[in-house]
């Protein structure tokens, strides 16, 4: 007979019996059972494994409290931690970069849930008109950039832990299409006679940018085995880059040379002869970096910008920058009726729509070709 209020009986068979309630892989409750010799070992099994059961319900309930309360810096530090091993070297520093400057002061100690679109909406007002570190505002671009990382993390938080964070469906940043620097065709010519006179690795290497429409980065990288001689054509295989440490570094910065950001980025470019009958005549061995003609040398991306804004001081050509070269590369060849997908491939773009909308800017001139084609219809025939 059960002993009352005990939940302990004396089985048919001779044991003692003493039953509780657990729960199942299912969560459900349902009954479990010791047994014992004697009514007072079956007793002592019956308060330790009541104590188990205790123990695992009040680990759920904290489990859930601490779920509940993690912080924007904990879960941003397991999507990081999750992401990192499928990144660049440069999207890892570029991300630990938002991260550390922009979101984690204002949202890091913040638990994630009590986040609100209202909170997003602030902040990135605030970097658009007071951001950065000399507190005139941040780019609408860079400020995309932040909240891009910052949506990742709530989607990770909503997907994979299973924490009720806002959508960012309808937050953004409005972008403005900036008109970009393309050299007139007379200022071209300028720079192309000087960059010819008195030839010098750089010099030749920022011609071979104005006429190939390669990157910074690209060319920075680029060394003599990257050209074949026999097909009259360069490899861009690699680029060259100076990405930010993690806070606590020894240095604050450092250069990496890594493939480029996208696949359709690794491509053959054609060179113009008269560029290739230059390159021909200061060839070096296969080893040396383009742009210094040495083994172990190279020139990193602001080296040759500064370099190259002093060329145009030479040339009296102001507002321009080393992706001018780019720009115009692209322009001229539009003018020129360059087949479109050819360009973009040579450009490196995943589809003729980047090209058109983001690199190819027709000039003055050719809008008014384009326009005097209309006074035909002004002949009174």
């Amino acid at each position: 007979m059960a002993r009352r209020g005990e939940n302990i009986r004396k089985r048919k068979d001779g044991r003692w019996e003493g039953r509780f309630l657990k729960k199942n892989e299912a969560g459900r409750k349902v009954q479990g059972s010791v047994y014992g010799r004697t009514y007072q070992e079956v007793k002592e099994k019956l308060i330790r494994e009541k104590a188990v059961q205790n123990e695992k319900e009040m680990s759920l309930a904290e489990q859930m409290i601490r779920e509940k309360e993690d912080t924007f810096s904990r879960i941003s530090d397991d999507w990081f931690e999750t992401v990192q091993s499928g990144l660049k070297l440069s999207s890892i520093a570029r991300y630990r970069n938002i991260l550390d400057n922009y979101i984690l002061p204002e949202f890091g100690f913040k638990r994630i849930i009590d986040i609100s679109r209202d909170d997003v909406l602030t902040f990135s007002s605030n970097l658009l008109m007071a951001g950065g570190k000399k507190g005139k505002g941040l780019a609408p671009k860079t400020v995309s950039g932040i909240l891009s990382v910052m949506k990742n993390v709530m989607d990770y938080a909503r997907n994979v832990k299973c924490v009720p964070v806002i959508s960012f469906d309808g937050i953004s940043v409005k972008q403005s299409q900036k008109q970009l620097r393309v050299f007139s065709k007379d200022e071209q010519k300028i720079v192309s006679n000087y960059l010819m006179r008195d030839v010098t690795p750089i010099k030749l290497g920022v011609l071979l940018v104005l006429y190939t429409g390669m990157r910074i980065g690209e060319i920075c990288a680029l060394t003599w085995g990257d050209i074949s001689f026999a097909e009259k054509s360069l490899h861009v295989g690699k680029t060259m880059q100076r990405i930010q440490l993690p806070k606590g570094s020894r240095q604050r910065t450092k250069i990496i040379i890594d493939t480029p950001k996208s696949d359709c980025s690794v491509r053959d470019i054609p060179i113009p002869n008269a560029v290739f009958q230059m390159i021909i005549k200061s060839r070096r061995p296969d080893e040396c970096f383009f742009l210094t003609g040495l083994e172990q040398v190279f020139m990193e991306p602001r080296t040759l910008e500064n370099h190259f804004n002093s060329m145009m001081r030479a040339c009296g050509i102001k507002g321009a920058t080393m992706h001018t070269c780019r720009h115009s590369f692209a322009t001229r060849c539009v003018e020129l009726g360059f087949d479109i997908k050819s360009l973009a491939e040579i450009l490196g773009h995943a589809s003729v729509a980047i090209t058109m909308n983001r690199y190819v800017h027709p000039s003055m001139d050719l809008k008014q070709q384009n326009m005097d084609k209309l006074s035909g219809f002004l002949g009174g025939k």
